[in-house]
C-alpha cells in the first residue's frame, strides 16, 4: 500500500493485535475501518469518538487519496481544542489517515488514553522505528 501523503510505500506494523500501516518516510498511520476501535480498547468510547468527528468545511490542508479505494478523502475535525486538528477520512469509511503525531494527539485529545497504555505503545514502536531507519534518532 503506498502513502497517501508522499507515495512511499508503507509498512505494515503489530500493535496489540491491531495491524497498522506505516510510512516511514513521512511518519504516517493509516488505520482500517475498525483498526482505531481496537486500538483503543473500548468499543464505546472510541464510538463516541468517532461519532464527534465532524467534516471541515474549510479545510486549510490539500486533500489526500484513499489508499483503498484512491478515492479523495474528507478532512475531518477532531475535537473543538485550538488549533483544530484535521485529519482525514475515506469516503466509503474505508479507514482513517493520520499524519506523523495525529494519532497521539487524537488520543491525547479524546482523553481515552487513562493509563497512556496507548502513548507508551506508539512512542516504544515508533521510536525503535525511527531508530532503524535514522541513526541520529
Amino acid at each position: 500500500m503506498d502513502c497517501p501523503t508522499c507515495r512511499s510505500a508503507m509498512i505494515t506494523l503489530e500493535l496489540t493485535d491491531v495491524e497498522i500501516d506505516h510510512c516511514t518516510t513521512c511518519g504516517g498511520i493509516w488505520l482500517d475501518s475498525g483498526e482505531l476501535e481496537l486500538l483503543l480498547d473500548d468499543p464505546e468510547q472510541a464510538g463516541q469518538l468517532l461519532r464527534s468527528f465532524q467534516q471541515s468545511t474549510s479545510p486549510m490542508e490539500r486533500s489526500r487519496t484513499c489508499p483503498i479505494c484512491d478515492k479523495r478523502m474528507t478532512k475531518i475535525v477532531v475535537g473543538c481544542s485550538a488549533p483544530p486538528l484535521l485529519i482525514d477520512r475515506c469516503p466509503r469509511s474505508d479507514g482513517l489517515w493520520f499524519d506523523k503525531g495525529e494519532l497521539e494527539d487524537v488520543v491525547a485529545r479524546a482523553q481515552l488514553d487513562h493509563d497512556n497504555r496507548i502513548q507508551h505503545l506508539l512512542a516504544d514502536v515508533f521510536s525503535k522505528d525511527r531508530a532503524k531507519h535514522d541513526p541520529e534518532a
